[in-house]
């Protein structure tokens, strides 16, 4: 008889490079959650030796194949307390395509962009700590 195809979904963790390392550990803690959920393509981002100078790669070889994840990719997480250019640009690429969730925490004098929080595509979530992404990523991955 023959076995049942099972497929692992992919997922694609978007999280400041360039834009400030600050919460490099937070995207660890965040990657390895997902990774019960599935294939996390992009693991690097929560490289602790990943500084804001990115990859040591040509810069085309990073679009090109980041935009290549992006698209393989079955659900796009992206932690977004550290306002990133690039993050911002991959949501925009892929809004409406995929279930895209936006996870945050608050901080004093500060606000998430409207374009992101105003977005009916993109689902956006604030924690206060690494102990309530479990719940927040059950419930996001439930529904997909």
């Amino acid at each position: 008889m023959a076995q049942p195809f099972i497929t692992i979904m992919k997922i694609y963790f978007a999280g400041s490079i360039r834009g400030g390392r600050d919460d490099k550990e937070v995207y660890l803690q965040i990657i390895n959650l997902l990774a019960k959920y599935g294939q996390v393509l992009t693991e690097h981002v929560g490289n602790k030796d990943l500084s804001v100078l990115g990859e040591d790669k040509p810069v085309e070889y990073v679009y090109e194949r980041d935009l290549a994840w992006l698209n393989e990719a079955d659900a796009v997480v992206a932690e977004i307390t550290t306002p990133s250019l690039g993050v911002g640009y991959e949501l925009g690429k892929i809004d409406g395509k995929k279930p895209i969730l936006c996870l945050y925490r608050a901080q004093e004098g500060r606000k998430v962009s409207t374009m992101i929080v105003g977005n009916k595509n993109i689902l956006t979530k604030e924690y206060k700590d690494i102990s309530d992404m479990e719940e927040i990523l059950q419930d996001f991955f439930q529904k997909i």
